[in-house]
């Protein structure tokens, strides 16, 4: 009897574990089919499949509000610019959604977007649900796709934060350089710096 009650428990514990969601996307997943619209802030509906360019696509998690955005602003204009250069599509996103009816609004995202220059989409994530779909926490936080949709990085735009003439290495540029070049991703993770997405209760 002890027999068997063990092997139950064990079944139902590796059954448990099959079906149990993962946190986030891991590398190598495939972005999530979602079907969602996303209101960008230059009048469009978009979705994340159309984004993607000859090379993959680089979404990123941001907002108008954290320090840390506010702060790094300078390179996130810089690798966006570079990524689209590169034949990767761009789109960064606002998950915010605790903040939706005030700083983080989407007529303030359009002013952001619209002071920032930003050449690529800012779109709204309403309910979080692309974060949630991602496993992303941080602003900034960026996920780069190959050209099959596939994740090839994940993490942060480099390896210093807090200050920019600190930085020994650029994480994300590197990244889609080995990308365009069809190369292995040198180093495929990086620890994301920054404040957390400001969900729902």
């Amino acid at each position: 009897m002890k027999k068997f009650l063990f092997f139950m428990l064990i079944t139902s514990l590796a059954l448990f574990s099959s079906f149990r969601l993962k946190d986030g996307l891991e590398i190598g997943d495939t972005l999530p089919s979602l079907s969602l619209q996303l209101k960008a802030t230059d009048g469009s509906n978009i979705n994340l499949q159309d984004a993607k360019k000859e090379n993959g696509l680089l979404v990123m998690f941001s907002c108008n509000t954290c320090p840390f955005v506010i702060k790094n602003q300078e390179r996130t204009l810089a690798i966006c610019t570079y990524a689209l250069k590169n034949n990767i599509g761009v789109v960064v996103l606002n998950s915010n959604e605790a903040l939706r009816g005030k700083e983080d609004s989407y007529a303030a995202m359009k002013e952001y977007a619209k002071a920032q220059q930003y050449n690529w989409y800012y779109a709204v994530d309403e309910n979080s649900t692309v974060a949630d779909a991602f496993g992303a926490n941080r602003t900034p936080e960026c996920f780069l796709f190959d050209k099959e949709l596939k994740l090839a990085y994940h993490g942060a735009i480099d390896d210093n934060a807090g200050d920019a003439a600190a930085v020994t290495r650029k994480h994300l540029e590197i990244a889609i350089n080995e990308l365009s070049a069809q190369k292995e991703i040198s180093i495929k993770t990086s620890r994301s710096v920054g404040c957390t997405i400001k969900r729902k209760s």
